[in-house]
């Protein structure tokens, strides 16, 4: 297969891959010869007809040590569209040449084993960043952060199943010799895994960072949330009107502070009564929002806001109110004085939302965890976790099995590992059968 694995064109430079057992075979019928290994090399190509194609740079990397585990060739070509069509035009006419359908490079690579499915999904988030937190997330992701700890959960775990499997199984055996309380040593290895597994789940979640937080702006009608998120978004996102009752459906922006992607949602005025149908549909999705918000800015009177864990009080339109002794005096409860007509605390503001978005966030060095990584791995505690009272901690073939689930439910994060791992295991840690 090939593929244009550089941006479209037209650019500098555009480079073409070819995967696959043919790859050997391509090269030689464009450049009429085979570079050496891992060396650039530049060559003449030309198309069946004999016909110039271009001056390239060619590369040559004999698998399996490749990015797809196969035979590998890479073409660096002028990056102008007709010399890329009349390349591409060459490889597909080429018999057992064909084009390589939307991710089966990376798709080969896993099948091939030079990355795992938490690397996949890494590699994959690193090409959709558009934050710095994106792209540093997607970076331990795809350099196998979160792969090299499940690979070490995974090692303990198939140690704890080969130690139960020995004492269950060969105990009788002369050169087994797995010593007393195995079944306490099994349940507390587990204790101690599931533990780990635990802290791991209370760290963020990765589509935090991925999907960005959201941040919603909320109060009563005409406190200035419309102005506020037009200031935010620099541009005239929500209409602004002195009318109560405006804004009547959620109004979302996603905007980047600090390099952490976030979600900025404008919501209808709270208040008791609405003035129609419509309206109050609106205020119960503001109160919907508010609730699954990650950040809270609140425009009211602070002895009005919303019960949330993170909320910052705002005495918005400062520019309306200063000089009323009443207005100042709730004001001074506030987080912050904002005029978002004359710029007045939007710096602040600015800071605010960053310091407090940062608490939601993994701390440097620390990976977060995917959704689908996170069932996984609440799947395992689960079965790791077993009361030390209960009878079941003393029976070693049912620590036995939860210790295989737990396994399998890690394996799901990877896609690597099983039962043939265990044996391993197993007849590599004892001298069985010798």
């Amino acid at each position: 297969m090939f593929a244009l694995s550089s941006g479209m064109p037209p650019a500098a430079i555009a480079v073409v891959r070819i995967s696959g057992v043919n790859a050997a075979q391509a090269l030689q019928a464009l450049a009429g010869r085979l570079p050496t290994p891992r060396h650039a090399s530049l060559a003449r190509l030309k198309g069946c007809d004999g016909g110039a194609l271009d001056h390239a740079l060619i590369l040559w990397f004999p698998g399996p040590a490749t990015a797809t585990g196969e035979d590998l060739a890479e073409l660096h070509l002028h990056g102008g569209r007709a010399v890329v069509a009349a390349v591409e035009a060459a490889l597909a006419a080429m018999p057992g040449l064909r084009r390589a359908a939307p991710g089966e490079f990376t798709r080969r690579a896993f099948e091939n084993g030079r990355i795992d499915l938490a690397e996949a999904e890494g590699l994959a988030d690193l090409l959709a960043a558009e934050t710095e937190s994106q792209r540093v997330q997607a970076l331990d992701h795809a350099s196998g952060h979160v792969s090299r700890a499940v690979a070490g959960w995974q090692d303990r775990l198939l140690g704890l199943m080969a130690e139960a499997e020995a004492e269950l199984n060969f105990s009788d055996e002369d050169d087994v010799d797995v010593g007393e309380g195995v079944a306490q040593r099994v349940l507390e290895g587990m204790a101690t895994l599931a533990g780990e597994l635990g802290a791991w789940l209370a760290r963020p979640a990765a589509e935090v960072i991925s999907e960005g937080l959201s941040v919603v702006i909320a109060g009563p009608p005409n406190a200035g949330k419309s102005t506020l998120i037009n200031a935010l978004a620099k541009r005239e996102l929500a209409i602004v009107s002195p009318v109560a009752g405006t804004t009547r459906d959620v109004i979302e922006t996603s905007l980047a502070l600090d390099g952490i992607a976030m979600r900025f949602s404008d919501t209808a005025g709270l208040r008791g009564e609405s003035a129609d149908t419509i309206e109050a549909i609106g205020i119960d999705r503001a109160r919907a929002a508010i609730e699954a918000a990650d950040i809270l800015l609140w425009l009211g009177p602070p002895t009005e806001a919303p019960d949330h864990p993170r909320t910052i009080l705002i005495a918005a339109q400062a520019d309306r109110w200063r000089g009323d002794a009443a207005a100042e005096a709730a004001a001074a409860r506030c987080d912050l004085i904002l005029s978002a007509a004359t710029g007045e605390g939007l710096d602040k503001l600015h800071h605010l939302i960053v310091e407090m978005a940062r608490t939601l966030l993994p701390r440097e060095g620390e990976a977060a965890l995917r959704q689908r990584h996170r069932a996984a791995l609440g799947d395992a505690k689960q079965w790791l976790d077993v009361d030390p009272g209960s009878r079941e901690a003393g029976d070693l073939i049912l620590l036995a099995e939860r210790l295989r689930l737990a396994a399998t439910a890690l394996d799901r994060i990877t896609g690597r590992a099983g039962v043939e791992d265990m044996l391993d295991a197993l007849f590599g840690r004892f001298c069985i059968g010798k």
